[in-house]
């Protein structure tokens, strides 16, 4: 297969998170739906394939840049999912008593945003599609960056989003939390005011998470792990960044993760320094694709492709 040095290198990374995953699965002894788990890892290795055959038999180049950069988008999110939930359980270290100090000492408290945003239940609506939107928000960027041709974008892009997860699991994993709505009780009927997608039974089921671990994985029950760093906010300034580039889109882009801040907070049931972190997270992530990129020379005794033949050239 042939695949440019930033697609080998993601390539590289999903594949050794899988076989930690596998590692740790057996030596957890979880339960795993393998079936459902089968099916998105075979959607993503289709989307692959697809774009290996449009790189090396049709000479589409932007269609293969899509193709494999959206499968390689799959495959690591499901790698990276599993990864984080068998880092549990954490037990009793986490840290949002001091996430939940800091918020007061800058005046934020979740429990009364909830409570305003209750009081206006179609904005509580809109902040939860907005807040749904952020995964695929990325497949758009992914394919918007890929059918333009925009290959050292979408690279970059793809790997600061790795290295933001990476990131964000390994800070976790020492500071462990999981935000307001695991800690803090709305009032009776805030919940029901409006749909809320992290409210305090959704937090009760990490608190069980975190001091029990998993007993079964599988991608229809996955739950967002990590409060600090929010990385929803890592995703939002990817959406900005990565688009500012394509006038047709940026504008859509632009309000919409606008928006997003104040999703994360309310309907992501996080700390106002989640929010915080995850703008810190994403400088870091962008600064280490940067880097990644650099190291991608390495690979160029290797053969890639170029953009107008399906045939191997040196990159």
């Amino acid at each position: 297969m042939i695949l440019h040095p930033a697609e080998k290198i993601c390539a590289g990374i999903v594949a050794a998170l899988f076989v930690i995953d596998a590692v740790l699965i057996a030596v957890k002894d979880v339960g795993v739906d393998w079936f459902n788990y089968a099916v998105v890892c075979a959607i993503g290795g289709t989307s692959i394939a697809i774009g290996h055959i449009y790189r090396t038999i049709r000479g589409e180049e932007k269609i293969a840049l899509a193709a494999t950069g959206a499968g390689l988008f799959i495959l690591f999110t499901i790698a990276g999912s599993i990864f984080n939930y068998l880092l549990l359980p954490v037990g009793d270290r986490r840290i949002d008593p001091l996430l939940a100090r800091l918020d007061a000492a800058i005046g934020f408290s979740w429990t009364d945003a909830v409570v305003y945003v209750a009081e206006m239940p179609a904005l509580g609506t809109a902040l939860r599609w907005i807040y749904a939107s952020s995964m695929p928000q990325l497949v758009v960027i992914v394919l918007i960056l890929g059918f333009s041709g925009q290959r050292e974008r979408l690279h970059r892009f793809l790997l600061t989003g790795i290295a933001g997860a990476l990131i964000s699991i390994a800070v976790w994993a020492l500071f462990p939390s999981s935000g307001p709505a695991a800690f803090e009780v709305l009032p009776p009927g805030v919940s029901d005011s409006f749909a809320m997608i992290v409210g305090n039974s959704y937090g009760a089921e990490l608190n069980r998470l975190v001091l029990e671990g998993p007993v079964f994985l599988s991608p229809a029950d996955a739950l967002g792990l990590i409060a600090f760093p929010s990385f929803h906010t890592v995703m939002a300034c990817m959406a900005v960044w990565f688009m500012v580039r394509t006038p047709f889109a940026f504008p859509v882009f632009i309000i919409v993760n606008t928006l997003m801040l104040p999703a994360i907070l309310v309907q992501g049931g996080h700390h106002l320094v989640d929010v915080i972190g995850g703008f810190a997270v994403f400088g870091l992530a962008l600064l280490a694709s940067k880097l990644l990129m650099t190291v991608t020379l390495v690979f160029q005794r290797y053969p890639t492709v170029s953009a107008a033949s399906p045939q191997r050239l040196p990159s």
